[in-house]
């Protein structure tokens, strides 16, 4: 029940309880209560992709590829026309060399190949290289 405003002769309105009737009323007219904020629970995906890859075992898969990439200018060209980069498994770089004096050769050159991987930040990761023939 409204009171009478006593210098205008308006009736006071109570804020809170005509917000309790209009939301009775909007709820009535939807037949339903009034939608969630659908956006106050919602997270940019790039923030989970990390621990959903490293829990699936694919996140070393992306840095296979970083360093696939990056394999050139790392090496060298001479070194990367004979190698490739076979895998990349908890920190252990599989290099397919093309002939056994080549794996000789790298065998050799592991500590500065290791340096110049550690300072590349895609590849930085990798803490030995093993060498296979193939």
């Amino acid at each position: 029940m409204a009171t009478n405003d006593r210098r205008s002769g308006a009736p006071r309105r109570n804020p809170a309880r005509a917000a309790r009737i209009r939301s009775r009323i909007l709820t009535e007219w939807r037949g339903c209560d009034e939608a969630l904020d659908l956006q106050s629970h919602v997270q940019r995906a790039g923030t989970f992709v990390d621990a959903i890859l490293k829990s699936a075992g694919l996140a070393e898969g992306i840095q296979e590829q970083e360093l696939k990439t990056a394999w050139r200018e790392i090496a060298g060209e001479f070194i990367a026309r004979n190698t490739e980069p076979a895998s990349v498994k908890n920190g252990l770089l599989v290099l397919r060399v093309t002939q056994p004096a080549m794996r000789f050769q790298l065998e050799q050159m592991k500590p500065m190949l290791l340096n110049r991987i550690r300072d590349n930040q895609a590849t930085a990761r990798i803490k030995s290289i093993k060498f296979t023939i193939g």
